[in-house]
C-alpha cells in the first residue's frame, strides 16, 4: 500500500488499516484522518503521534493500559493480537524456560504495581535479555517518566506497524 492510497481512504476505511497500528486504539487514526494528505509514511506517523500527544494524559495511560504484558495471561493463552504475538515472537518470548517465564510475571507484577499499567517496549527492537534488564532500569522511575517512556515504545511499535503497511 502507498501514502496515496492511505490519503485517498474513507475515514472508515483509514481507521480499519491504520486504526490496529495502535493496540486496540482505533481513535487515534479516527482522530488523525482528517489531516490528510500525508506526504509520507514519516508525516503519517508524525501526525499519528501528534494526535497521542494532544489527547492528554487520561487518553494517553488508557492507550498504554491496551498493550498486553509481556510473556503475560494473554501469550500464555494464545489471545494476542497477530501483530503483538509476532513481535513477542521475534524477541524470543515464545520460547522461554520455566525460569524466565516466572521472571517476566515477576518484573510485570511489580511494574503495574507501581506504575498501575503494563511495561511496555518495543519488542521487535530488543530480545528478551535486555528486555528483563529494561524492567530492571525502568522501574526506578517516576510515573511520569513511565508514561513518557511507554507512549516513546508505543511510537516506535506504531512506525514500524506503519513500515509493514506502507510502501514507497
Amino acid at each position: 500500500m502507498t501514502t496515496t492510497q492511505i490519503n485517498t481512504m474513507s475515514r472508515r476505511e483509514f481507521v480499519r488499516v491504520i486504526g490496529p497500528v495502535f493496540e486496540h486504539s482505533p481513535w487515534i487514526a479516527d482522530e488523525t484522518w482528517a489531516r490528510r494528505p500525508f506526504t509520507d509514511l514519516e508525516h503519517l506517523h508524525a501526525e499519528l503521534m501528534r494526535t497521542v500527544s494532544d489527547s492528554g494524559e487520561e487518553r494517553q495511560v488508557a492507550l498504554v493500559r491496551e498493550h498486553p504484558d509481556l510473556v503475560g495471561r494473554a501469550a500464555l493463552a494464545g489471545t494476542l493480537t497477530a501483530e503483538s504475538n509476532r513481535e513477542q515472537a521475534g524477541a524470543g518470548l515464545d520460547r522461554l524456560s520455566a525460569e524466565e517465564i516466572a521472571a517476566f510475571q515477576k518484573n510485570n507484577n511489580a511494574y503495574r504495581e507501581k506504575f498501575c499499567f503494563p511495561f511496555v517496549i518495543c519488542a521487535r527492537l530488543n530480545q528478551r535479555d535486555a528486555i528483563l534488564k529494561g524492567f530492571e532500569t525502568r522501574l526506578k522511575n517516576s510515573r511520569a517518566q513511565e508514561i513518557h517512556t511507554a507512549l516513546e515504545e508505543i511510537g516506535k511499535i506504531a512506525r514500524l506497524r506503519l513500515q509493514d503497511l506502507i510502501h514507497p
